[in-house]
Formats: C-alpha cells, sequence, structure tokens
C-alpha cells in the first residue's frame, strides 16, 4: 500500500535538499520527493510531499522531521502507480509559447513549444514562478530579434531552460551545468525524453557538473553571449563577476531565484561590474535581465 508522508519547510530548505538515496538509506525503490509552494503570497512557506510504495519507517519520518517544521502527516493512499501519484497535482505550465507538462499531460494547444519533465524530481518543471519567467524572458527577446550562438545554463536542474534556448536557437551552442551530479544525470535523461541532442556542436547540448563558473568546460566556452542562472540570490551577488568576465561585448545575462525585495542588491552587484539592466521584470518572483555594453 502506497504513502504519503507531507511536511512543512522553507523554500531554501527545498532547494537544496540532499539526494533521496542519502537520506533513504538501503531503500528501493527510493521514494519521489515533491515540493510545493502551495501559497505564492507566502514565499517561504513550502511543503515537501515524499511518496513511499510501503509504510514509511520511524528511521524514514525522523529523517524527513529533521528537514521540515513541525511534524510530518501521513496519508495511505488508494492502489495505484504511486509515481503517477506524486505527479498528478502538477498541472501543466503555459510561459510565452511553451508549455511544461508531466506525463500526465502529453497532449498540448498546436503551436506550442512543448516539453516533457518528470515531476518526480520537480524544480525546473515550470511550476515555480521563477522558472517561467526565464522561460518567458527567453521567448520575450527572440520575439524582439535577440539572437544567441553560445549559451551556458547555470544550474540547470532539470535542464528546461537549456532544452528551450536551443528551440529558439537551433544553431546555438549551449552548455548546461549544476553543481549536484544528480541534478546532471536528470538533465540528461530529460534531453533524451525531449528529444534534445547531447554534444559540442551547434544544436548540441554539452551537460557537465560545475560549481559556479569553476569548470575547465566552461571556461574553454567562454565567452558566451548569453548566460542563464535560476537560482539564488546569494549566489548571483557572489558570481556576479565571474558572469560579466564571461560576457561578450553586447551579451546577455538573465538572473532568477531572487525575491523583489532582493532585486535592488543582485542589480547593484551586477551594475558595478559595468552591466546595465534591461528589464527588471515583475511581481514578487521578479526575472532580472542584463546586458553588457557593446
Amino acid at each position: 500500500m502506497s504513502h504519503r508522508v507531507t511536511i512543512a519547510c522553507s523554500r531554501e530548505r527545498a532547494e537544496n535538499l540532499p539526494d533521496a538515496e542519502d537520506l533513504f538509506l538501503a531503500t528501493s525503490p527510493l521514494p519521489v520527493i515533491v515540493a510545493d509552494e502551495p501559497d505564492p503570497s507566502r514565499p517561504d512557506d513550502w511543503l515537501l510531499h515524499v511518496y513511499f510504495d510501503r509504510e514509511p519507517s520511524p528511521s524514514d519520518l525522523e529523517s524527513l522531521a529533521a528537514l521540515g517544521r513541525g511534524e510530518p502527516r501521513i496519508e495511505q493512499l488508494p492502489e495505484s502507480d504511486w509515481v503517477t501519484m506524486s505527479q498528478s497535482g502538477l498541472q501543466p505550465i503555459r510561459a510565452g509559447r511553451f508549455f511544461v507538462h508531466t506525463p500526465m499531460y502529453r497532449s498540448h494547444p498546436p503551436g506550442l513549444i512543448a516539453f516533457e519533465i518528470d515531476a518526480g524530481l520537480a524544480f525546473g518543471t515550470g511550476q515555480h514562478a521563477t522558472t517561467a519567467g526565464c522561460l518567458e524572458a527567453l521567448d520575450k527577446l527572440e520575439r524582439v530579434g535577440a539572437a544567441f550562438s553560445n549559451i551556458a545554463d547555470i544550474g540547470t536542474g532539470t535542464g528546461l531552460l537549456a532544452f528551450a534556448v536551443l528551440a529558439l536557437w537551433p544553431e546555438a551552442k549551449c552548455i548546461a551545468t549544476d553543481i549536484d551530479s544528480k541534478a546532471v544525470e536528470v538533465a540528461r535523461d530529460n534531453a533524451a525524453i525531449n528529444g534534445v541532442k547531447l554534444g559540442h556542436g551547434a544544436g548540441e547540448l554539452l551537460l557537465a557538473e560545475a560549481d559556479g563558473m569553476a569548470s575547465p568546460l566552461l571556461s574553454a566556452r567562454a565567452p558566451f553571449d548569453l548566460i542563464i542562472a535560476n537560482i539564488l540570490a546569494p549566489p548571483l551577488i557572489e558570481l556576479a563577476a565571474d558572469f560579466a568576465n564571461a560576457l561578450t561585448q553586447g551579451g546577455t545575462v538573465i538572473l532568477a531565484g531572487l525575491l523583489d525585495t532582493q532585486a535592488d542588491t543582485v542589480i547593484r552587484a551586477y551594475e558595478e561590474r559595468g552591466l546595465t539592466l534591461r528589464d527588471r521584470g515583475f511581481g514578487e518572483w521578479p526575472v532580472l535581465v542584463c546586458e553588457r555594453p557593446a
């Protein structure tokens, strides 16, 4: 019998979870973990939903309690595909001309660019406003005539934003990196699902594990005419100099994962390195578009 355990947590904790195999030692199959932001007006109040195909053990609950706030809530689910259950509440997202869906929702309106992202590792699926905002920013740039040929997606997560840039600029080269090796493997799997070709050439995606810009592959590819980073405000500030140095003259950087209250501090960090703010975005989770003067 399947079970779901739900526990409240902070956004920072939800976005920096340990790997499932580290949380649930000697467990097979591993539980599916889905993070949820139930109320956008309370951006730090997130929920973790953990789906087990068995009754969770006391050690499982102890591990989850250490991650969250308060006591875990346990529910017994009807007999069904428990991975499907974990995905059933995640509706498709429309952002610009993009349509992002889980395997539960394969049909989509005509004329849109569709990507299928498994919700078992939900970050980057478009469910969060920052990812949807990045997709909208990319769509807007292409519509006004921007063209990019050498792109980096830093902190790629599921790979979604890298897939999007190659759909918009199919002759570009793109490298996508993440500090988490598991995320890189997830992005590799998602590339196969979505027909994204891996490789070093034009129209191909290169995946690599990297901490920020500290990678010989990134150094070899630089300078970039587009850098995307959907992470958090502190690392965006820390990486400002590295991003500025890795941009071509006239290059663009898209910054997301920050609250509106943090935007001025992030903008200042990039303006101090010679970049110009082109679009501040809007809402509680703005997406900043900055440019290095030509």
